[in-house]
């Protein structure tokens, strides 16, 4: 019986012994897959980083495209009222026109008569 545990003992000794001798050998390894997923992981962010900013850019034209929009509406409303008040003062003066000519002409055949 003590021969079996004699060698169970010695094959768990044997066996931490080739784990720590293995875990060695496969750190070089281990390092370089770490540095490329560094890598990826930083190309990733790049990315990200440059698709935030876009989206930003984006948002930013259109907002200023909002904003001309909205400021050639307000200009084109100003130019109709300003239109619409020039033709309200054209038909009153043609109107007083009139009137002044009816006036004139009815006085005028009336003192002629």
């Amino acid at each position: 019986m003590s021969k079996i545990v004699a060698t169970l003992i010695a094959g768990l000794f044997a066996t931490s012994a080739f784990a720590q001798t293995a875990t060695h050998a496969t750190t070089p390894a281990t390092k370089a897959e770490a540095k490329e997923a560094k890598e990826v992981a930083k190309a990733d962010a790049k990315v990200e980083k440059a698709k935030a900013e876009a989206k930003a850019d984006v948002a930013e034209a259109k907002a200023d495209a909002a904003k001309d929009q909205a400021k050639a509406q307000k200009k084109a409303s100003k130019k109709k009222a300003e239109a619409k008040a020039d033709a309200a003062e054209a038909k009153a003066e043609h109107k007083a026109d009139t009137t002044a000519h009816t006036t004139h002409t009815t006085t005028t055949t009336a003192t002629t008569k």
